[in-house]
């Protein structure tokens, strides 16, 4: 992607981001994107077919973000000092929910958050699969991989929303030392 298409695709993102901080997802129309925006609808839909393709692009870009902390690639975001770098790859993910840069706390905790949901949902399963389940699970083993998935999943889901409901007065870190106590005697 060259430059012209990455600002317009960064373009996109912050109007639909501004957009959520002031209506629901399902009240948004992509006319008050590329209006908000400032682009034309053939660019907009050169870059994404739907408002929901906008949306499963929204997380992608965070998912790709926290797979590449697996990797060990380097971030340049500044969220945090080297020294306090989490460790695990779902406090990283916390660190950016609690951020909430791109209103994914709110797409999440929405009453119409199906779509989003489950984009979140398939992006989380891939990182529990590289994380837990490609890690030589050591308890558990008769059960399928697919179930140890989803059940993890929706465990991370429901803490997060969890969270959400009660103010986030947890830190990240706090969170995700909550999570590995109840997710590591299963695997």
């Amino acid at each position: 992607m060259d430059r012209r298409q990455k600002r317009t695709r960064k373009a996109i993102f912050i109007a639909f981001n501004e957009l959520l901080s002031k209506k629901a997802y399902d009240k948004i129309t992509v006319q008050e994107i590329i209006s908000a925006a400032d682009i034309g609808r053939t660019t907009f839909y050169a870059h994404f077919d739907t408002k929901e393709a906008l949306l499963e692009a929204l997380c992608e870009d965070l998912f790709l973000h926290i797979k590449d902390s697996i990797n060990h690639l380097p971030h340049a975001h500044g969220l945090y000092q080297q020294s306090i770098y989490p460790v695990s790859v779902f406090g990283h993910l916390l660190q950016h929910l609690q951020q909430n840069e791109n209103k994914i706390l709110e797409l999440l905790a929405s009453d119409n958050n199906e779509i989003f949901l489950r984009y979140f949902r398939d992006h989380l399963n891939e990182l529990v699969q590289g994380y837990f389940i490609n890690q030589d699970r050591k308890a558990n083993t008769n059960l399928p991989d697919d179930f140890i998935i989803n059940h993890i999943s929706g465990s991370f889901v429901e803490m997060v929303l969890w969270w959400v409901k009660n103010g986030m007065k947890e830190s990240p870190t706090k969170l995700d030392n909550y999570f590995h106590a109840v997710i590591e005697p299963i695997i």
